[in-house]
């Protein structure tokens, strides 16, 4: 039994921590009263989860693009009997086009002189052109990297900052009451929350990506081995007194 003093002051406190409630608990009514820190911690883990998407999307359509057009090429490279006719077929910027002209390149600085060594020196000009292009497709792969590691670390750093405030805000309130504890704490999980929520798809994209980047290193190899091929081909001719 509390004493009769006491009893109007307790009721005063339980009619009066309501109040203290943020009426609204939802995630963007919780973002608007947090701490400007808190606040800063949201919207670059925001900021950092539209990047991640919008580099989904970009290269998606990107490696969609590119694998398809270096099947075509291997294709080409395949069905040639010479360097000169897969040069003929070949049109554009694409990887194995690029791999054709620096063969052709080779060939022709290295007309007149010794056979000795043009198969390694072609070889490496296409190693080239396939670091390049592998180079070229991998870009923006970083950044999720980036973003998977360091997102729940920075949501984490926004947890502590709105935990902190909150237990401030406690002692100045001289009060343990939940519902007044609570709202605080909450606003300060919902950094973490958001920093997963960042960090999760990001690290998943970033590994199919990784497979996606290993398979084309695979078809820029096949194009090379072609290339390579066609090159012993008029080497072999040239050497025979054939027709290249």
């Amino acid at each position: 039994m509390l004493p009769a003093a006491a009893a109007p002051a307790a009721w005063a406190q339980a009619l009066v921590a309501p109040e203290t409630l943020p009426h609204d608990l939802s995630p963007l009514g919780m973002f608007r009263q947090a701490d400007i820190v808190v606040q800063a911690v949201m919207l670059g883990l925001a900021f950092a989860s539209v990047v991640t998407w919008t580099v989904l999307v970009v290269k998606l359509i990107e490696f969609a693009l590119a694998s398809a057009a270096l099947r075509r090429g291997v294709g080409r490279i395949e069905a040639a009997d010479t360097l000169r006719a897969a040069l003929a077929e070949a049109g554009g910027s694409g990887a194995d086009a690029r791999m054709l002209r620096a063969a052709a390149r080779e060939l022709n600085r290295s007309a007149g002189g010794a056979r000795l060594g043009v198969g390694e020196r072609v070889a490496s000009h296409l190693a080239q052109v396939q670091a390049r292009a592998a180079r070229q497709m991998g870009r923006g792969t970083g950044l999720l990297a980036t973003i998977g590691a360091t997102a729940p670390f920075v949501g984490l750093f926004g947890t502590v900052w709105g935990i902190m405030n909150s237990f401030i805000g406690i002692s100045r309130a001289q009060t343990t009451n939940l519902a007044v504890v609570a709202p605080g704490i909450a606003e300060a999980l919902l950094a973490t929350a958001l920093g997963l929520i960042a960090a999760i798809p990001a690290v998943v994209i970033y590994n199919v990506f990784a497979r996606a980047i290993a398979g084309y290193r695979l078809q820029l190899a096949e194009a090379a081995a072609g290339v390579e091929r066609l090159v012993s081909r008029d080497l072999d001719r040239a050497a025979a007194g054939g027709r290249v």
